[in-house]
């Protein structure tokens, strides 16, 4: 099984970023807008996501950890055999954070795909949780 790890720290408050993170309908407004275009839920759970470069995929939520900032979720349908991330946010000093994301995902070879898609998603997210905080 293939993990992707990314981690970058967010010039905002944990809670402020949590905030967003947590507010799972929410994800293309205020966590990753211009990543994602659109997101709906579905009334058993999961979110419906589309993306930028027209990819469409249902994320199951897993589980919100309210004492730790983490949240987890896994998607339901597409072409990988099993896909399972998370992401956790930490307070790193007054005013700052870190945002750790991680995703497992099989076949091994689907890491070449999910990583840069992870990349910008990433770069995303700390531009609009940095832009909030002004």
């Amino acid at each position: 099984m293939a993990t992707i790890y990314k981690e970058f720290t967010v010039e905002a408050d944990a809670a402020q970023v949590w905030e967003a993170l947590r507010d799972f309908g929410a994800v293309h407004t205020r966590l990753a807008p211009g990543f994602l275009t659109d997101c709906k839920l579905d009334g058993q759970g999961a979110r419906i996501v589309s993306f930028a470069n027209g990819l469409v995929a249902r994320e199951l939520l897993m589980g919100i950890d309210e004492a730790n900032r983490r949240l987890a979720y896994t998607i339901t349908d597409g072409k990988a055999s099993h896909h399972h991330a998370s992401a956790q946010v930490f307070a790193d000093g007054e005013g700052r954070s870190r945002f750790v994301w991680i995703t497992d995902v099989l076949p091994d070879e689907f890491a070449a795909y999910v990583e840069p898609m992870m990349e910008k998603g990433g770069e995303a997210m700390k531009k609009t949780l940095e832009k909030q905080r002004e």
